[in-house]
């Protein structure tokens, strides 16, 4: 019997995304195998950290790496390195920095629940253009002597009104300022592990271990400046301070390096390809519905250039609003966990296993006539 029926714990089809809240991605065999055998030994993990962050930085064309605890973990550390620099005073203190430089500069209308780890960290985020975007003058007049840190919260489908990412590294280096990217869910495309850091000079770029990379649910990785990275490992777990509750065993440091080669190593034009012609079942499937609409919708709800399937009702076909559909999908055998937007369902197949789109076919082909007028 599987575990989860044991514990009497639903299981799912996710059609939505790499979502934390069902577990993120399903990790490959030879992850699994990694970890387990990383298990086996005893091993410094401070070594550990830095030798497998070599080789990923290796892999992904960057000076260093680091596999932290979650991306949120990964944002918290880059802004603590950024205020507390080597000084061992500042580190102690940490998270309360009152008298210390402490602010992280932020495009505010495009900041995010997330950035509760920036001031965790002991941070204070100060916001800076409009909605109607942001000007090279605003970023400039919002540098000061108490900025440690310029945070991009980085989602590719939003950024047309921010400044693009070398401009703003150009103006925070000049002040010597280190940019930080938060790209958790900015995979694919694959050219993004180096495209922030290597390409766009950016210091540090986070990334989710557990989303597209397809890594442990509980790993983030950190890519970037040696200097930067170097920090903080020595700020992290096993080490004591601000970082020491947010432990990084060894099974996930393995399991996020082994899972990195396989993306490095995979033929994304296939997989893209694959994405496509779910979608296109999708969209197939209910060609001549009259209670549903369904087209290709691109890109992916994150921004990242993937399809995806839309769904949305007919006014009037069914005895029921697109709200109980979703939750009519869910109470299934498995259920079926789409992404609901305003008045749209989204299949994305990203996160899909051979045969669920057949499924997902079948159970909304269910739950239409369930509620057809």
């Amino acid at each position: 019997m599987n575990i989860y029926d044991q514990l009497d714990v639903k299981r799912y089809i996710n059609g939505a995304a790499t979502l934390t809240v069902i577990g993120g991605s399903i990790m490959p065999p030879q992850v699994m195998e990694a970890m387990r055998e990383a298990s086996q030994s005893f091993v410094s993990i401070v070594e550990l950290q830095h030798k497998a962050g070599a080789q990923i930085a290796k892999w992904t064309n960057n000076e260093a790496a680091m596999v932290s605890n979650g991306a949120a973990s990964g944002i918290l550390l880059a802004t603590a390195v950024c205020i507390a620099g080597d000084e061992p005073e500042k580190k102690a203190a940490l998270p309360f920095t009152e008298g210390m430089p402490n602010e992280v500069l932020v495009y505010g209308p495009d900041k995010c629940a997330y950035d509760y780890a920036v001031r965790l960290a002991g941070g204070k985020l100060v916001e800076y253009g409009s909605p109607e975007g942001a000007t090279c003058e605003e970023l400039e007049a919002a540098i000061t002597d108490k900025t440690v840190a310029v945070m991009i919260f980085y989602f590719e489908h939003r950024m047309g009104r921010q400044l693009p990412v070398k401009k703003v590294v150009e103006i925070a280096h000049r002040h010597n300022i280190p940019v930080i990217v938060d790209a958790a869910a900015q995979l694919p495309p694959r050219e993004n592990l180096w495209r922030f850091t290597r390409d766009w000079g950016a210091d540090l770029a986070i990334f989710s271990g557990g989303k597209g990379l397809c890594g442990p649910q509980s790993s983030g990785l950190v890519v970037g400046k040696k200097e930067y990275i170097d920090r903080m490992i020595s700020f992290a777990c096993p080490n004591g301070g601000i970082g020491r509750p947010m432990k990084v065993g060894k099974e996930e440091i393995i399991g996020l390096m082994t899972a990195v080669k396989l993306y490095m190593e995979k033929d994304m034009e296939a997989e893209m390809a694959d994405w496509e012609a779910q979608v296109q079942a999708v969209v197939e499937a209910f060609a001549n519905e009259s209670a549903i609409n369904v087209v290709r919708d691109f890109p992916s709800e994150a921004g990242q250039p993937m399809p995806r399937a839309k769904i949305t009702l007919v006014e009037g076909a069914l005895n029921a609003n697109i709200k109980q559909v979703d939750e009519s999908l869910k109470e299934g055998n498995p259920g079926i966990y789409l992404g609901l937007e305003a008045d749209a369902l989204y299949v994305n197949p990203q996160t899909l296993q051979p045969g669920d789109i057949e499924i997902i076919i079948d159970r909304l082909r269910e739950v239409i006539d369930k509620f057809r007028k």
